[in-house]
């Protein structure tokens, strides 16, 4: 297993829309193993794929607290079949935005089916923390981020905010290896 580089923004790679997994094999059992390993460094609750620059549809997760035993999950080609009327708000992070907190509004209730790491079809219907944490993952998939449920201020503040940081630190990285 392996800790994996995670992007941030504004790496274009992040707007990706991934592409669904055909092939299990031992391939896509390390990488499994190599994004929970990633994600527990982080420290993090999920992570999706294409946040290590992997576009595949794959997403795993842990929304278990402090001392309760770890739960890691593994979601491949997930998709929410259903989403309840009733709002929840969490104040979200992302691995790829970095020390960037915000109050996100999504269903308190989802119901998702994914294939699990054998590649057999399962189905889970989450609430809480777990439930905005697949939909947070799934909108990766997409090409989304959680700064796209904010408005479009604040939105457009945070990315001027990383591309700034990225034009700063660009210089310096082009002296290092220079």
């Amino acid at each position: 297993m392996a800790i994996r580089p995670i992007i941030t923004l504004p790496d274009p790679r992040l707007r990706l829309v991934s592409e669904p997994v055909a092939t299990f094999d031992g391939e896509l059992q390390l990488l499994l193993d190599d994004m929970l390993e990633t994600m527990y460094e982080a420290p993090g609750v999920g992570l999706a794929a294409i946040q290590i620059a992997v576009p595949k549809r794959i997403v795993v997760a842990d929304a278990t607290r402090g001392d309760e035993p770890k739960n890691p999950m593994f979601f491949i080609n997930p998709e929410i079949v259903w989403a309840s009327e009733e709002l929840f708000v969490y104040q979200e992070g992302c691995l790829s935005v970095p020390d960037y907190f915000e109050d996100v509004q999504r269903p308190a209730r989802v119901r998702v089916r994914y294939l699990d790491r054998t590649g057999a079809t399962q189905e889970i219907e989450a609430d809480g923390l777990l439930a905005t944490v697949l939909q947070h993952e799934i909108d990766h998939l997409e090409g989304g981020l959680f700064i796209d449920h904010l408005s479009r201020l604040k939105r457009e503040r945070v990315v001027k905010k990383f591309a700034k940081a990225a034009a700063r630190a660009a210089p310096v990285a082009d002296k290092v290896e220079a």
